[in-house]
């Protein structure tokens, strides 16, 4: 039995081995690392390329209560925390010397974690992005639902796919923003992408999913170009991702909207998802992230 208190590793399996089932046994609120703790499982020598991640968990009385990853040049994404823990891991991060960029996790945790690091190191933070969590609930697709289809993106419509994933980073304010030669280092070189498609063939709609672990899928990013807003394409595609999902095993499908975008907000909410959680990511100074966690 490891002693109570904050363990800090570089080996991902060593990390699974303790923190795997912990991590497993909320999948929906611990989404964020699962899925880019699968990317560097399943692609740890490209993922790791600027460096070696850090890995984190507390033990108490035997059993794992919470865990954060870093990646190299990147903040800090921890799962929930009262504010005790948070207190515990500002001390232990500060008492090593390690410096924070950024903090993401829900709202509170992040507050909580923002407050605890100023006081332990000065570092003023400063809120920045905001988001909900959402979990589906009972799929309703939106009536009346477009004419149309949904298609799986191929190999063919790849220059399509990241020319509108560009277009998406630009419409939120994401950086950096994706290109032809940034694709492969992007978040979204490992998503599933499926098109609406019009009655005539063409795109007019795009979503992605992340690839299912411990049962979760992550629908992100959802986009319409601007001139073909207005017209259910998107309730049509994230229904189509959403069902196919749930075809595939899903037990628990979730995505992240923008608090402050009430029309996508509201979409979400009638096509079935369901609030879970609020998001926040404090910054410390260093290099800001994307709007993402």
């Amino acid at each position: 039995m490891q002693p109570d208190g904050w363990h800090l590793t570089e080996d991902l399996d060593d990390f699974l081995a303790h923190a795997g089932d912990f991590l497993h046994s909320r999948p929906a609120l611990h989404n964020t690392p699962l899925t880019v703790i699968e990317k560097l499982r399943t692609n740890g020598a490209a993922a790791q390329s600027a460096g070696a991640p850090v890995f984190g968990r507390l033990e108490q009385a035997g059993e794992v209560r919470a865990a954060f990853y870093r990646l190299p040049a990147r903040g800090m994404t921890v799962t929930p925390l009262v504010p005790g823990q948070a207190d515990s891991l500002a001390t232990h991060l500060a008492g090593i010397g390690h410096s924070l960029p950024y903090v993401s996790a829900d709202h509170d945790t992040s507050t909580a974690f923002a407050e605890a690091w100023q006081r332990h190191t000065g570092a003023v933070p400063t809120l920045g992005t905001r988001i909900r969590l959402y979990r589906l609930g009972t799929l309703t697709p939106p009536k009346p639902f477009p004419d149309g289809r949904g298609r799986v993106a191929g190999k063919p419509d790849h220059e399509h796919v990241v020319r509108w994933c560009g277009e998406f980073c630009t419409t939120v304010g994401e950086l950096p923003v994706v290109d032809t030669g940034s694709w492969a280092g992007s978040r979204f070189a490992d998503r599933h992408f499926t098109f609406w498609e019009g009655p005539d063939g063409t795109p007019v709609s795009m979503a992605a999913v992340t690839t299912m672990v411990a049962g979760m899928v992550r629908v992100d990013p959802v986009y319409t170009p601007a001139h073909l807003r207005g017209r259910g394409y998107a309730g049509a595609v994230t229904v189509e991702v959403s069902r196919a999902a749930l075809a595939a095993g899903a037990t628990d499908v979730v995505l992240y909207a923008d608090p402050g975008n009430p029309t996508s907000n509201a979409l979400y909410q009638r096509i079935g998802y369901v609030p879970l959680t609020e998001w926040a990511v404090y910054d410390f100074g260093g290099a800001a992230p994307g709007v993402s966690p």
